[in-house]
């Protein structure tokens, strides 16, 4: 990987502008390894459990390579993966983690919309809709700031020593207390970076198969080659995100524990 790409320059505090802008040109810099890592993640994805785990760790492994550069200690690939290939079950269960507690308060949150809009419908229809609707976008809303909460679950665990998943959960949780808006942000200019990659491999295959073809829309080859455009969507976006992961993470701890970031895993 590129040596330098930060010349120094980013060892500080950064504006959400710089977080985007420094993902881009590490994206850029190193897409020659970032590129290959996500297409095996990928593939492993179709494995249920320990296919799912090992595509959590290569995330992981590509934000801890994109943190070793921001920081001027920059790890080979090789490197990297026999720092994070012990962790892979932790990963795994961030993911679950994360998962299960973003699914509990969306659960949460869809029973007490039922029971108010209940009430209030059997009042006024026109006033249950509206209470709807209304407590709807309030949901979301506060999925979207749980959520930010975290951001970099596997981060920490991708980079810092002697760690579980569960503690890893809990390092973005405490990490992220004070920049709940500023990570929101960040995941809006991000988005709005790869919404046209997204939209072109994720949407237009089957918009173009339903106008120009509808029949062949509905084939199982129709269905193939656009899993298979998605598919290269995702592997040219997982990258970004994980980059921009790290960067959040480093801005996050340069924030609140200064410039002295190490990895703290060099005891191993």
């Amino acid at each position: 990987m590129n040596e330098n790409p930060s010349s120094g320059a980013t060892l500080r505090p950064l504006s959400v502008g710089n977080v985007v802008s420094a993902g881009i040109r590490l994206y850029r810099t190193n897409s020659d390894v970032y590129l290959p890592l996500a297409l095996v993640a990928y593939l492993w994805i179709f494995i249920p459990f320990y296919g799912w785990a090992k595509y959590y760790m290569i995330s992981g492994l590509m934000s801890r390579l994109a943190f070793t550069e921001l920081i001027e200690q920059p790890e080979t690939v090789g490197t990297a993966r026999a720092r994070v290939k012990s962790k892979l079950w932790y990963f795994l269960c961030v993911g679950f983690q994360v998962g299960i507690r973003l699914l509990g308060v969306y659960l949460l949150g869809a029973i007490a919309i039922g029971l108010i809009s209940g009430i209030f419908s059997s009042i006024d229809p026109i006033l249950g809709a509206i209470t709807i609707i209304l407590s709807s976008i309030i949901l979301i809303v506060f999925l979207i700031r749980f959520f930010s909460r975290f951001f970099v679950a596997e981060i920490p665990l991708a980079i810092e020593g002697n760690m579980t998943g569960g503690e890893s959960v809990d390092r973005s949780w405490q990490l992220t207390e004070e920049a709940v808006g500023r990570i929101q942000i960040i995941a809006v200019i991000a988005f709005l970076v790869t919404l046209p990659l997204v939209a072109l491999t994720g949407y237009l295959p089957n918009i173009l198969f339903l106008v120009l073809a509808p029949d062949f829309a509905a084939s199982g080859l129709a269905t193939l080659i656009s899993v298979l455009i998605s598919l290269v969507g995702g592997i040219l976006v997982l990258p970004f995100w994980q980059i921009i992961k790290a960067v959040v993470y480093y801005d996050l701890r340069s924030r609140q524990e200064g410039l002295d970031l190490q990895l703290r895993d060099r005891s191993f």
